[in-house]
């Protein structure tokens, strides 16, 4: 079977921006009614076994997989078949003994990573029910990777997919299992975590199943043995007659990857850094005891669902983007991939700002209607956090840039950079009473403004043709300002006109506010060309969307 071809770098991202609506529709079901079912309290060890696990999913899999993906990319623009099999397998090896360290300091030692690293101890349940993701989840982002690099996302896409859809099923209903279990005991909240969690473990097997099938499926020619009789030769490439040891390949993964994971680390970091340093300040400094630390924390914890979601956006165009410009710099195509980086950041624009305003000025009906009887801290928190997600979409997007550009280090030393300045400013500001949990939104928004401009000093630096802001920014700001102001005006005119503020009320009011957002932004974005006909052209069908549209 030959080698299955795959797409050009945007249809590649939309296809991954296809299963990411489709999981985040999923993850609706899975996060909103599990914030509900295990309230403020419980959610706050949910979180924070989760911020637990992000840390070594990180370093497992942020850096490794581009590594390999850029790896196999250079090894397709050349060619060379036979190292494209061999990068596989030692990375398989590879993924396979870091998954096995993590697993182990996760199942062996949830109590002190819960007590002394969160100071939250009833998360130990939540912590050692997520380790076998961890395991499975490096391996398959092995398989992720490989497939990434020859520019093939629908296998990446497919397999999300199934792993949220069957972390849904499975973690809610374990949740529901075990909080009926030890009802009336103080376990109740703690083992309905740990039930939530142990759904992302079911998921990330099926996930591996899938990966192994496909890549069976679609790659058996690669993935076979190159000896005489067991591969027809006219199926192999007469490419390189030797590919490089497994020394060195391992040697090259983790030289790009480390750099990457550990860049990408300090993100993760962030997150579990808000955990143990908000319930710390919370108590020791602003005054709140430990059940009140943990419904703010919890409230905050809910804000973050939401405040994640135009990044999962982006998320797959930062992925189908390495290994495209990394080919094009393989084949020393500057040019091209000069293109690639601007047209991208562009798009994670118009995609990112949009969603941020949105959230910033619809803050209070979305928490309202998504999270009833929640803290009133929580819109306040969301206003602030939508602002900070466009920045964090635009960080994402640099240091895809970046990495395929081959300055993987010098995102590790922005990062580095924003996790400091995170650190300091929660620090200081959750231990003030008044401020308590804003503390950390502003603290994530101040440090991802930082690590944005780092950023892009070093791309105006190192890199041949830097993006031009003024194009990429200045007509999805417009648009969005103008979408925002129809959405605020809207939302104020419905629940005057409907007096009433009953849910279906709130329903319908937020409703027509995003409905109108979306034309208005749609409509101004065509007039000022921020999204024009030739990238519609780009996405699968883009081409009758934009005459439908009378793009030009």
């Amino acid at each position: 079977m030959a080698k299955k071809k795959g797409q050009n770098y945007l249809h590649g991202a939309a296809i991954l921006t296809a299963g990411v609506i489709i999981m985040k529709i999923l993850g609706f079901f899975y996060k909103i009614p599990l914030g509900n079912i295990l309230g403020d309290e419980g959610y706050s060890m949910f979180m924070g076994a989760y911020n637990i696990y992000f840390i070594f999913f990180t370093l497992a899999t942020a850096g490794l997989p581009v590594a390999l993906s850029r790896m196999v990319a250079e090894a397709d623009a050349n060619g060379r078949a036979r190292q494209e099999e061999k990068i596989f397998r030692v990375a398989l090896m590879t993924f396979t003994v870091i998954g096995l360290v993590f697993f182990a300091i996760m199942f062996c030692f949830p109590q002190w990573l819960a007590a002394e690293y969160l100071e939250n101890p009833d998360a130990a349940p939540s912590v050692r029910a997520m380790a076998p993701a961890i395991l499975l989840v490096c391996i398959v982002s092995a398989y992720r990777g490989y497939c990434q690099g020859n520019g093939n996302m629908v296998p990446t896409t497919v397999d999300e997919v199934l792993e949220v859809l069957f972390k849904v099923i499975f973690g809610l209903v374990l949740a529901v299992v075990f909080m009926r279990r030890y009802r009336g005991t103080p376990m109740a909240l703690p083992m309905g975590s740990a039930g939530a969690i142990f759904g992302v473990s079911i998921g990330s097997a099926v996930s591996l199943l899938y990966m192994i099938l496909y890549k069976r499926r679609h790659y058996d020619t690669l993935a076979a043995p190159y000896t005489a009789g067991v591969v027809d030769p006219n199926d192999v490439p007469d490419d390189d007659d030797l590919v490089d040891p497994a020394g060195k390949i391992v040697h090259d993964i983790l030289s790009i990857g480390i750099p990457i994971a550990m860049g990408a680390c300090i993100l993760a970091l962030l997150n579990s850094v808000d955990s143990k340093l908000c319930m710390n300040r919370l108590q020791s400094a602003a005054g709140f005891n430990y059940q009140q630390a943990k419904v703010l924390y919890g409230v905050y914890g809910k804000a973050q669902t939401l405040f994640n979601l135009p990044a999962a956006f982006i998320t797959p165009l930062t992925i189908s983007i390495v290994p495209a410009i990394s080919g094009a710099i393989a084949r020393r195509d500057r040019r091209e991939a000069g293109v690639i980086s601007e047209n991208s950041m562009r798009v994670a624009a118009a995609v990112s700002i949009p969603m941020g305003v949105g959230l910033s000025v619809l803050a209070g009906p979305i928490m309202r209607l998504l999270y009833p009887g929640s803290h009133l801290a929580g819109p306040g928190l969301l206003r602030i956090m939508g602002i900070a997600s466009f920045f964090v979409c635009i960080v994402l997007m640099e240091n895809a840039i970046l990495q395929a550009s081959g300055r993987e280090k010098l995102t590790m030393v922005t990062l580095i950079t924003g996790g400091v300045v995170k650190i300091v400013i929660n620090w200081f500001l959750v231990a003030q009473r008044p401020i308590n949990i804003y503390g950390a939104p502003i603290g994530t928004l101040v440090s991802y403004v930082v690590m944005a401009a780092m950023n892009y000093v070093f791309m105006c630096v190192t890199l041949e043709h830097r993006p031009r802001l003024l194009r990429v920014f200045t007509g999805p700001l417009v648009s969005s300002a103008l979408m925002g102001a129809a959405a605020w005006a809207v939302y104020g005119v419905t629940a005057r006109a409907l007096h009433g503020g009953g849910r279906l009320d709130e329903i319908a009011q937020l409703g027509a506010a995003i409905v109108l957002a979306v034309v208005v932004y749609a409509v101004v974005a065509i007039v000022t060309r921020s999204i024009t006909r030739e990238d519609m052209r780009l996405i699968p069908g883009g081409e009758k969307l934009a005459d439908l549209l009378h793009m030009r």
